[in-house]
């Protein structure tokens, strides 16, 4: 796939409360320049500087993007994500986690932005796509801040930090207004939501296997659709088993199998709650309605004393802070967020989550250099 050459946006010189901090910028600042607790826009980032960082490998959303340029525009469909906002957001004062927890600090911050008309879209889109104007970027991003909060909630169910997947989220909204055409007749948002949601799925198969179980389209199609099928034929009175599952998505028996045991058991934990206030596990939205036999189960547990011995082997040639991140957040049952590293050890969240893609592509070398041998 042909890379694009087009520069990317670079920071505006303007303030902004949603300009994030990056690798070259101490966090703890606000809008006004104050010493604060790092606020999580700073961690959500409109400025485009983050976009040539931002996985360098060329995604497949790439060409569903391009598609999007020929089909009607979706802005007539989507839900009203300023209601839906507004929901999330409730800023109730009286309530400590409410005024405090990062994310709602986030969606408040983030209603502040104006959405914009076609016409000032497709003039700021115009001014960008000729003349690589930081500002007019950054205008387009933030207007469109809001529909990747409701693209990100999509995939809450995977049971990563919401705030993790609208970080993902707006890395590809950055990237898609890098890559619009505005000639082409489409809305921004038509064609970004195939990069957010790319950028989101790319980071939900990292995290959810250190093996990256999303390496095939078969995997990538088990991946998020056997929990949709098992409970689609659960609705129906219909035991699922693999040999139905197989039939109806298309795909080898060995693949269902494959992909069922992995996703029975996370890498991690599977006791991992799925957000702070709910008794809901990982493992309860991944489980089938029958318990997992106890040969495959098994069978699952060596593969994770196998995977762990092989972590434990690169060990020796991780830097402190990236086995900081293994420790804290990849092996850890109860793993911190990218933000939570980042105030621990005073570096950016950014930097967090680069190191943490560095330290899965060693791993994921590790493994691949075994296999060979």
């Amino acid at each position: 796939m042909a890379k694009t050459k087009a520069k990317s946006p670079s920071t505006p010189k303007t303030k902004s409360p949603s300009k994030t901090a990056s690798a070259k910028k101490p966090a703890g600042k606000s809008a006004s320049g104050k010493n604060t607790k790092p606020a999580p826009t700073e961690s959500k980032s409109v400025v485009a500087e983050l976009v040539e960082d931002a996985h360098s490998d060329e995604l497949r959303s790439h060409e569903e993007a391009e598609k999007a340029y020929a089909v009607p525009s979706i802005e007539d469909e989507l839900p009203d994500v300023e209601e839906d906002t507004k929901t999330l957001a409730v800023a109730d004062t009286s309530k400590a986690l409410t005024s405090a927890d990062p994310l709602v600090m986030y969606l408040n911050e983030i209603r502040r932005y104006k959405v914009l008309t076609r016409e000032e879209e497709m003039a700021l889109a115009k001014k960008y796509f000729e003349s690589k104007d930081p500002e007019a970027a950054q205008a387009l991003v933030k207007a469109n801040l809001r529909f990747v909060v409701k693209v990100a909630a999509e995939y809450s169910k995977f049971g990563s930090k919401m705030i993790d997947l609208i970080q993902e989220g707006n890395v590809g909204l950055m990237h898609a207004v890098r890559e619009f055409n505005p000639y082409k007749g489409a809305r921004l948002i038509t064609y970004a939501v195939w990069w957010i949601r790319g950028y989101i799925q790319e980071f939900l198969m990292r995290q959810y296997s250190l093996v990256r179980i999303g390496t095939t389209q078969n995997q990538r199609k088990l991946f998020y659709q056997l929990q949709k099928e098992k409970e689609a034929l659960d609705a129906m009175g219909i035991e699922p088993n693999i040999g139905l599952i197989s039939s109806r998505l298309g795909i080898p028996e060995d693949e269902v199998r494959d992909m069922t045991l992995r996703m029975s058991g996370r890498d991690v934990s599977l006791d991992r709650p799925v957000d702070e206030d709910s008794g809901t596990t990982l493992g309860d939205l991944q489980r089938g309605p029958s318990d997992q036999p106890l040969d495959e189960a098994m069978a699952h547990n060596e593969q994770l004393e196998i995977l762990k011995q092989k972590i434990e082997e690169i060990r020796p040639e991780l830097s402190e802070r990236e086995k900081i991140i293994l420790d804290e957040r990849i092996l850890n049952d109860d793993p911190l967020t990218l933000q939570e590293i980042g105030e621990k050890h005073g570096i950016t969240r950014e930097a967090v989550r680069q190191m943490e893609a560095r330290l899965m592509k060693k791993i994921k070398a590790k493994m691949e250099e075994d296999a060979s041998e």
